[in-house]
Formats: C-alpha cells, structure tokens, sequence
C-alpha cells in the first residue's frame, strides 16, 4: 500500500468522483489557476476545465448562495472555503437554505452539496482564524457533519459524502495536509456516521476528532509507559454521531475523558458527556471528564496558543483523575 499526504487523498476523492459523475463540480476561492489553497486541488482545472473547477471571487455567501442553487438542480458541487472561519460569511445559505430545502419543500428539491476547508487553531493566527465549529454546524438539522484526522479516513468519508444525497460539512485542518498515511489505491468509501476505535484499550475510554486525535493518540501512548491502556475512539463523523461505540467503549472501560478543540459550552464533548450519562451511567467509576479550548478568544502569542489548546500532558493528568491515581 502507498503512502501519500493528507492533501493528495483529498485530491484522489475529489476527481475520482468528478470521473465517476459529470454532475459534480468544484467551486471556491483559488481551487483553479492557483491550485488551490492548500494545493488540494492542484492539476484539476487542466484535467477537468474551467466549467468543473471554478475559481470564485472572494465573496463566500454569494458562491454559497450559487452551489446551493446548483445542488439544488441536479447537480453535486464540492464547495471549498479557504477556511470555516470565512465560511461564517455563508452561514445563511448553509443553515436556511442547504439544510432547510429537502423539509421545506416537502421533498421536492434535494441539496446534495459538500462543504468543505480546514477548521481550527492553525498556530499564531489569531483569533478570527482560529475557531473550531463541529458544534455550530452539529447543531443544525438536516445537516451531516463529518471531521477527519488522517488521510485514510479524509479519501473514504469525502467520496461518501460526494455521493450523499443530503448536504455534508466536511471539516479538514491547515496543520494537517502535509501528514502521510498509508491510502489504498483501489477504491473505497467510509461510511458516513461510523466511529472508529484506532487504538484498543481497557482501563480508560477517550474520544477525540480531528487534530485533536493526535492529542489523544499521544496521551494514550504516554499513559501505556505507566500501565494505562487507553481506548481511543476517533468520531470522524459527529452528526449522526456514533453513540453505540462509544457506550460499548465505556461499559468495557468504565471511564471517559474527552479531547476537542472547541470552546467549553454547548460543545460536542458537552452532548457526549450528557448521553454517556444518561445511557451508561451505571457502568461510569468516575465522572466524565473532558478537555477544549480555552472559553476565551484566541491570543496571537504562540505561549498564549499553546496553553489554550488540549495538550498530551493536559489529557494524560485528566486520565490519572478519572483514575484516582495521585499525581
């Protein structure tokens, strides 16, 4: 099996199913002449042409307002923001029309259209680019939200959600295109809303998405240096979320730590820790314990970023309480 970067196994999705249906097109600010952004799209305007890879002006509620009216006759854009950051601009077109268009008319329209760009801290960026918006859009009916970590999982659930019938915000990180994994080349898809355990364990259950799993993955080998074995899940979609591997993970581990990159309230570990509770509280040996970002705004200082994002040490001091393990 090859090994090829984070950027690449989004580019594969992207233009085998661009090869596989004419109906699906490319759209967003650089992904054409520049080759995109982040080089995600890089070579696809002189494969597929200027009608199927379109260079937008830098206007992200205008070109969302256009997808989502191509999506909405018979076609599947792919729309990249250079950032959810910007993507707020869309909003509107996102939450009252994407999402709201297979209900309000009574099944007539569909909107099979992806949304999809990096999301979260990038390092000393500030704190309008920044954010981390899982929760936002999680929030939001008759949307899917899928958040990927790695290559592997980044080709599979894109070419899934392509082929989605509804609308799907598909989150990625800036710090993450350069990451190498190991991507078949034979085809393959994920299917969208299954969690998946990356590293089996039974003393403790910790959830994690995005970046974020580097955290967890890392304090999980840390913790193994002291005789903890962590069971790692990575959500990759988090609605719909995957509530049956999580519970069987904590009925078997009977503790749970969270790692996410957002904001504390109304978070997505904020509905886990709610649901684990309320559907596994008798096998919980300790309460649930999570870690985010700061409830604060993002400093430009690096120090600054450093201590408001989840750490490997941070998580591993959380276990060790979860545990009842002195310090």
């Amino acid at each position: 099996m090859r090994t090829i970067a984070f950027r690449q196994a989004l580019r594969e999705a992207l233009q085998e199913e661009m090869r596989r249906d004419e109906k699906v097109f490319l759209m967003g600010e650089e992904v054409a002449q520049y080759n995109g952004a982040y080089k995600v799209s890089q070579g696809m305007l002189d494969e597929f042409g200027p009608r199927r890879v379109i260079d937008t002006p830098i206007a992200e509620l205008g070109f969302a307002a256009i997808a989502v009216g191509a999506a909405m006759n018979n076609t599947r854009p792919v729309v990249e923001f250079m950032t959810w950051n910007f993507a707020v601009l869309a909003l509107d077109q996102i939450l009252n029309h994407a999402a709201k268009t297979l209900s309000m008319s009574g099944g007539q329209f569909g909107c099979p259209i992806v949304f999809r760009g990096p999301n979260g801290s990038a390092g000393q960026l500030g704190a309008q680019h920044s954010q981390a918006f899982e929760s936002w859009y999680a929030n939001i009916p008759g949307l899917k939200v899928i958040s990927v970590s790695n290559p592997y999982d980044a080709k599979g659930l894109l070419k899934s959600a392509i082929r989605d019938e509804n609308p799907v915000v598909f989150m990625e990180s800036e710090v993450m295109y350069g990451d190498e994994a190991e991507v078949p080349e034979e085809e393959y898809l994920i299917p969208i809303g299954k969690a998946d355990i990356k590293r089996q364990g039974s003393d403790v259950t910790i959830v994690s998405f995005n970046k974020m799993m580097k955290v967890a993955l890392g304090a999980a080998e840390e913790l193994a240096k002291e005789g903890i074995e962590a069971e790692v899940i990575d959500l990759r979609t988090i609605r719909p979320l995957d509530w049956a591997t999580i519970i069987e993970s904590v009925k078997k581990t009977n503790r749970l730590v969270i790692v996410e990159e957002q904001w504390p309230f109304g978070s997505v570990s904020s509905e886990i820790a709610y649901r684990v509770q309320k559907d596994a509280f008798d096998y919980l040996d300790a309460p649930v314990k999570r870690i985010t970002a700061a409830d604060t705004n993002m400093h430009y200082a690096g120090n600054l970023v450093a201590a408001a994002l989840p750490s490997v040490e941070r998580t591993v001091k959380l276990v060790k309480d979860v545990m009842y393990m002195k310090k």
